[in-house]
């Protein structure tokens, strides 16, 4: 029978409720929220986000400065019928300019407003620009700096760069994307089903009781205390293509052809992101099953014993069974750890070579913060998300076990 929560219940968990708020739906919202617009940082135009057209007025005044600065530069070199012409666009950017004069922001425009600047924008450019083609022998200052900052007057009048669900159509036709999602299946699957493996016999030596046992246990943890970033780097050296001893063991033993192959091909970068990982991280897995082991009645052994049950016969009668929950724990926490991997990657092959260990972590990271594409690239971390949550569901409706009781 399931209690219904009491009032006074619920006030103890409400700092737990407004922690997860702030720094787990809040994130999880804003993420979901930049995958409907065009937000690029490195971009004027697309550097907030703008659900109608607006005017960057601080930057109109401030191009329509220039303008009228670079033709006073240049209103000497022409004839005096064309001084004029010069002139009187002058006398019409600052006319222009003085409306927004003092505004500070980007702001919403009226229809009007933003046929009049349209105009205004095409009006001058096409003056100024007929004026410096009638002499094409003449060196002027600025006609160069002219085209740019009439080009960067344009730009003033901001787009609108919501575009609903264009990010989600460009990650289904995204060939990297699909690369990347690969690559991330093939590093989670081949690392986890080998630290299972590897884990469990760990597990089962370390739930001995025997002499040194506890020195060996301290011992088997020491890779997985280490920095993953540090580790990579240690694997790094020893991988290195010149004077890495495991790459130099690898080739003589004829598992690569060469002590290059570790990290300079996509299949040797791969294995060997593979190899570093299932070092670092099998004595978590080890742990976690250990965790397990020690719930499991000993009578149980004793019993099957007993019995003349083989070794095998018990491990998988009695220990597997009984481990099932510590099981889906630690393959769920390690699948999504490793589904999520980015600093190991990141360090020892940084996605190459040729984007051929290039994970949805790494990817994400390169559009976010190297081309500075917050819109596509939290699409890709939503498109991670979603992976995640349909792992999760899969391990919990496979194993079946139920990790939280309502008795």
């Amino acid at each position: 029978m399931i209690k219904r929560m009491s009032f006074k219940q619920f006030v103890f968990i409400i700092p737990l409720l407004c922690f997860m708020a702030v720094f787990s739906i809040y994130p999880v919202v804003t993420s979901i929220m930049y995958t409907f617009f065009d937000y690029r940082t490195n971009d004027q135009r697309y550097n907030s986000f703008y659900m109608s057209e607006k005017l960057n007025t601080t930057l109109f005044v401030e191009d329509c400065e220039y303008v009228n600065y670079f033709i006073s530069a240049d209103i000497t070199l022409v004839e005096e019928e064309d001084q004029q012409a010069f002139a009187a666009i002058q006398e019409r950017v600052t006319e222009m300019a003085a409306k927004y004069e003092g505004e500070t922001e980007t702001r919403d425009m009226t229809s009007a407003e933003r046929e009049e600047v349209v105009a205004f924008i095409e009006e001058i450019t096409a003056q100024s620009t007929a004026i410096y083609d009638k002499y094409p022998d003449v060196q002027f200052y600025n006609k160069e700096n002219m085209a740019t900052i009439l080009t960067d007057l344009a730009g003033c009048v901001v787009q609108s760069n919501f575009i609903g669900g264009a990010n989600y159509q460009q990650l289904f036709a995204d060939e990297r994307f699909g690369a990347a999602l690969i690559h991330t299946i093939i590093f989670t699957v081949a690392s986890v089903a080998i630290e299972f493996v590897l884990g469990m016999g760990l597990a089962l030596i370390m739930s001995k009781a025997m002499r040194g046992i506890g020195l060996v246990r301290t011992i088997a943890l020491i890779p997985w205390a280490i920095p993953t970033a540090v580790s990579a780097l240690i694997w790094s050296y020893l991988y290195d293509g010149s004077y890495g001893i495991v790459s130099k063991i690898f080739s003589v033993v004829g598992i690569i052809g060469g002590q290059a192959d570790m990290l300079l091909t996509a299949q040797g970068a791969m294995a060997s992101a593979i190899l570093a990982d299932i070092w670092k991280t099998t004595p978590y897995m080890a742990l976690l099953l250990m965790a397990g082991l020690q719930t499991i009645d000993p009578g149980l052994y004793e019993s099957a014993a007993i019995d003349g049950a083989s070794p095998v016969k018990t491990f998988t009668a009695i220990t597997l069974p009984l481990m099932k929950p510590s099981i889906l724990v630690a393959l769920l926490f390690r699948t999504l750890d490793a589904f999520r991997v980015y600093d190991l990657i990141s360090v020892l092959t940084g996605g190459g070579p040729g984007n051929g260990t290039e994970t949805l972590s790494v990817y994400a990271y390169k559009l976010i913060f190297g081309q500075n594409n917050y819109g596509y690239g939290s699409t890709v971390v939503v498109g991670m998300f979603v992976c995640v949550a349909l792992i999760a569901t899969i391990y919990v409706k496979v194993l079946g076990a139920e990790l939280i009781s309502n008795d």
